[in-house]
């Protein structure tokens, strides 16, 4: 596997080169957790399909040495959870540019560009791909859910035929719960999105079934 670490572009990141080398490649564009880092995902990348590149990218927002944010999460006197908006929606068009960056430096497919998010990373991906699904072909969306406030206001309004969603949750999941992931599917079906949603007796975290399950539905 050869690992690539650039910090030419806007945010840092690593590759992995396509095994199986086209005039142009299809991406697979990995978003970490909250307090988590690029290295995360990227021990997927020796499994996933040879003809991608792999690119796992770091979350623009330092929390502590190798701890990164998409967005910052603050708790109030009784201990309610609240996302800072301003900054998830800085993150999600940080990455709809980054994108534009990645296409210019490598040779990707503009037209084969895939989010794959775990947790927060999820959370964002949603709002990328909905905010701007001429980018985004395929979304695999694990342990996270739909915050449609995340994405541009006129998102609704968008061309969602050819984007693609892979959904999944631990139903044990105690970081955020199964049942917002579940009341996200039938919203993004309602815009007209083709959605695979999948659950696993896990959680908060990646099962290795989830893991055979979205590498298959890529490679459907």
């Amino acid at each position: 596997m050869e690992i690539n670490i650039s910090m030419n572009l806007t945010l840092h990141h690593l590759v992995r080169e396509p095994k199986i080398k086209l005039d142009k490649n299809p991406l697979l564009l990995l978003l970490h957790g909250y307090g988590s880092n690029e290295e995360d995902l990227f021990s997927f990348a020796k499994q996933l399909p040879d003809e991608y590149y792999v690119i796992s990218v770091r979350a623009p927002f330092d929390l502590t040495i190798g701890s990164y944010a998409w967005y910052a999460i603050n708790f109030d006197a009784d201990e309610n959870k609240f996302s800072d908006v301003g900054q998830a929606r800085a993150s999600r068009d940080i990455i709809a540019d980054f994108v534009d960056q990645l296409i210019t430096n490598y040779a990707i497919d503009a037209d084969n560009i895939t989010l794959i998010g775990f947790s927060q990373g999820a959370i964002l991906s949603y709002a990328v791909a909905l905010s701007y699904p001429e980018k985004i072909k395929r979304l695999v969306a694990m342990s996270g859910y739909l915050n449609t406030e995340i994405a541009l206001n006129t998102f609704a309004n968008n061309d969602f035929s050819d984007l693609k969603i892979f959904a999944s949750h631990g139903t044990d999941d105690q970081v955020i719960p199964v049942d917002w992931a579940r009341k996200s599917i039938p919203i993004l079906e309602s815009l007209g999105i083709k959605v695979l949603y999948k659950e696993y007796p896990i959680g908060h975290g990646v099962a290795p079934q989830n893991f055979f399950d979205f590498k298959n539905w890529l490679q459907s």
